[in-house]
């Protein structure tokens, strides 16, 4: 499936803070870009471009592509609870997603192309798809041969998150996917409500 691969400061820019992770060249130019990104006179947005760019937001911070995104949606729609926290919660739910929360990956490109490349087994078994969804209990690890892998040992060494909703175990290099997170333990800056609203027109 086609991914993003374009310049990420420009769109980290478009909305205001780094959403693909630290970013120096944001640091220095974190105003929107163009040849007036840094006017601050700029016209007052329409509701429906609030909740777009929101959207837009939530697919590049998780690397989902927009029909998948809204099946995503649909999927929150039917599932008890508030649609917009479900939302989340799928999407925090991805195997990619984990990956990168255990620090097995410094990015979620990173996790995605380490899934991919049957780098990650979930319960044992190698899974090679990025939008797996997790369940509360899984156990994810790092395949045998792959624990020595630069990439994997570097990440895990600057990894300093803790989630309340996964437990990492450094000696075997794996972790379990507790329980399903909540909205306050979601650190992504997403009005998940905007998203809702767009889709229900």
């Amino acid at each position: 499936m086609a991914r993003y691969t374009g310049p990420k400061t420009k769109i980290a820019r478009k909305f205001g803070e780094a959403i693909f992770g630290e970013d120096k060249s944001f640091e220095k130019r974190n105003y929107p870009p163009g040849q007036h990104g840094n006017n601050r006179r700029r016209g007052k947005k329409s509701e429906y471009a609030i909740q777009l760019a929101e959207k837009q937001k939530a697919k590049y911070t998780y690397g989902i592509l927009e029909k998948q995104f809204r099946n995503m949606f649909k999927r929150a729609t039917a599932a008890p609870g508030i649609t917009g926290q479900v939302l989340l919660q799928l999407c925090e739910s991805r195997l990619d997603n984990v990956v990168y929360r255990m620090g097995i990956a410094p990015s979620r490109p990173a996790a995605r192309q380490l899934v991919s490349h049957r780098h990650i087994t979930v319960n044992g078994e190698k899974v090679n798809i990025p939008s797996y969804q997790l369940k509360p209990g899984d156990v994810v690890a790092v395949r045998e041969k792959s624990k020595s892998l630069e990439a994997i040992e570097s990440s895990l060494a600057n990894a300093n998150h803790v989630y309340e909703w996964i437990t990492w175990n450094g000696e075997k290099k794996e972790g379990t996917y507790v329980s399903i997170p909540q909205r306050l333990q979601i650190p992504e800056n997403i009005n998940e409500q905007f998203i809702v609203e767009l889709y229900s027109k």
